[in-house]
């Protein structure tokens, strides 16, 4: 079991756009300063994502929770957004079988379907609901400050047809994912026994997929989290070490740095070959984005890659184009697994056809990792730096790696560029403007400055 990172493609001397010898060579000798940085900020606490795999006390509440649940609900629907919603749907679609909410319960093994209401359109909503037997649904609402508006209002209409059916058992249909102390959801279960879990208030929501933002959504589906953990663990350890090169974190943190700002490559394109890690990319792209995108100073105008999401090799035919021809501001991250779980053959029909007869004995196994390999290659061909992860296998120990892998290069990253990657306060404002308009009663400063801003031009309207 194991993940490596292949960066050939991403250095000068394979790619004639890549990172110059001497960048990666100063990078490798000045790398024990941002490794040092980096534990004087975990000393603090500020890095309890890096804690998680060894936290058992946490994680039995996940799996004692879902031992307890089982075979009680046929469907659970989480409530949340952001990391809240993008590390539970990446766990689904990696770890459990394809297609898994339209499985028979018997193809399911008994356990439940797994419905993410990630945002508040009503007609999205409203199907669920209209479709959803309640006496066998459990809810989850999983928002640490407990007063997220989209995940609250959500919660409002769910509690009120649960208590309008329920009453007084409308609890046991519910249960909150919160912080331990602090905020309405944990008022709320100290007041009506909601079963409430933790998240520790040193892990921020795009660092939370493997406290029970993550966890216990994938217990209740009957993941191996033990093996997730053990996973994450382990990539935690090889990433705790100042020598870049054996550092797999570090090594994709300092080669996407460099590429953005020594060869103004500022956009990360994270590409799995494989559908059940494609949701990674979704989750890694607000983990990049939400840690790095910042202010330094007053003034200051901003720094930070832009993340992208792709598909291999769907996307070869969406994206890649413009990967290879567009403006050439791009890194691309590959993920290929070294096996897959099942492979399918390819007939042997039609060998008069040269368009079709060279398919014929292959597999698709075969195929699509042939498609990585000449993707990356004709990319390097045309100076387009490139660099592939490669897991074994798409199991929960080889996702666990890859996701602590994805958030520890995130904070050796933070350091290179000089900002806070556990903050994000650029998307503060837009949540006080939210409050304001809708009345919330500690909103009134920000409704002051909502009402400074200019108003609909008609002459610049069409």
């Amino acid at each position: 079991m194991t993940i490596r990172i292949d960066y050939t493609n991403m250095l000068a001397g394979a790619v004639a756009g890549g990172v110059s010898a001497n960048a990666w060579e100063t990078a490798q000798r000045d790398f024990a300063g941002v490794h040092g940085a980096v534990r004087a900020l975990r000393a603090t606490g500020a890095l309890g994502f890096l804690d998680l795999p060894g936290n058992a006390a946490l994680h039995a509440q996940s799996t004692a929770f879902a031992a307890g649940a089982r075979g009680k609900f046929d469907d659970v629907v989480l409530l949340g957004i952001g990391g809240s919603a993008l590390g539970p749907i990446a766990l689904r679609t990696a770890l459990c079988k394809h297609d898994w909410n339209a499985l028979s319960g018997a193809e399911r093994g008994g356990w439940p379907r797994l419905h993410v209401l990630d945002n508040v359109d009503p007609g999205t909503i409203a199907a669920l609901l209209a479709r959803l037997d309640l006496e066998r649904a459990l809810f989850l609402v999983t928002s640490k400050s407990g007063g997220t508006a989209e995940t609250m209002a959500q919660y409002l209409i769910v509690r009120g047809q649960l208590n309008a059916r329920f009453g007084a058992g409308a609890r046991d249909h519910l249960v909150f994912v919160t912080d331990p102390k602090n905020g309405a959801l944990r008022d709320i279960a100290g007041q009506e026994g909601v079963p409430a879990l933790d998240i520790p208030p040193n892990v921020g929501g795009r660092f939370s997929v493997l406290t029970p933002v993550g966890v216990l959504p994938a217990a209740l589906l009957g993941v191996d989290t033990a093996a997730l953990l053990a996973g994450a663990a382990d990539m935690a350890a090889r990433c705790d070490t100042a020598t870049l090169r054996d550092n797999p974190g570090a090594v994709f943190g300092v080669l996407q740095w460099l590429a953005d700002t020594t060869l103004g490559r500022g956009v990360h394109v994270l590409m799995p070959y494989s559908d059940p890690l494609r949701d990674i990319a979704a989750w890694f792209v607000q983990l990049w984005a939400e840690s790095l995108g910042k202010h330094r100073a007053p003034g200051d105008p901003g720094v930070g890659p832009t993340p992208l999401a792709s598909h291999g090799a769907t996307d070869q035919h969406s994206q890649v184009q413009l990967f290879m021809e567009g403006t050439p501001n791009k890194t691309i991250s590959f993920i290929q697994l070294g096996e897959h779980p099942v492979d399918v053959p390819i007939p042997a029909l039609h060998q008069d056809v040269p368009e079709l007869a060279y398919l014929g004995g292959h597999h698709l196994g075969e195929l699509i990792d042939i498609e990585r390999r000449a993707t990356a290659g004709a990319l390097a061909r045309r100076g387009r730096p490139n660099l592939t992860i490669h897991a074994d296998r798409a199991d929960a120990w080889h996702v666990g790696a890859l996701l602590m892998l994805l958030e520890v290069a995130t904070i050796y990253a933070g350091q290179l560029y000089g900002v806070d990657a556990l903050n994000q306060p650029g998307v503060e404002l837009g949540k006080q403007f939210t409050y304001a308009m809708l009345g919330r009663a500690d909103a009134g400063a920000a409704r002051k400055e909502w009402d400074t801003l200019p108003k609909p031009d008609p002459r610049a309207s069409v």
